[in-house]
């Protein structure tokens, strides 16, 4: 019963980061796309930003702990496991590098343009169906 509570926790927080993950970068499309609007509509989706990021630490964080818990305590093992872990790491990088652009345009610096930033909102989710795959699967 305890494994499956903790890996209910672990999915549940999970399925919050990821909504981080891909709702951060619409955001900085949104800000991007800011030019000519009245200064407040950008510093609402600056703020908003600042906001998801930090939420989106949090429940990384939370999912990191009882992804650990799985990984120690009940043993989960195997070469999906380390295949899934470096898919999760690029994704990280991903969320920490939205999170760079976002402090940079609030301190006045340029973002991509939006039509880049869209092509790239498109690639988390590539790399979260060969987690999904990988978790399901378990081909290795």
């Amino acid at each position: 019963m305890a494994y499956l509570l903790i890996k209910s926790l672990h999915i549940v927080f999970v399925i919050a980061w990821m909504a981080t993950v891909f709702y951060l970068p619409r955001i900085l499309v949104n800000i991007a796309e800011a030019t000519g609007e009245p200064p407040a509509v950008k510093a609402r989706l600056e703020l908003m930003g600042r906001r998801l990021y930090k939420f989106g630490h949090s429940m990384f964080g939370m999912a990191l702990v009882f992804g650990l818990i799985l990984w120690f305590y009940f043993h989960i093992s195997g070469g999906w496991l380390h295949a899934k872990l470096a898919l999760v790491a690029v994704m990280l990088a991903y969320f920490i590098w939205s999170g760079r652009a976002l402090k940079r345009s609030i301190a006045g610096g340029a973002l991509p343009s939006s039509k880049a930033l869209r092509i790239g909102n498109e690639l988390p989710v590539l790399v979260l169906l060969a987690i999904v795959y990988l978790v399901v699967a378990k081909p290795f």
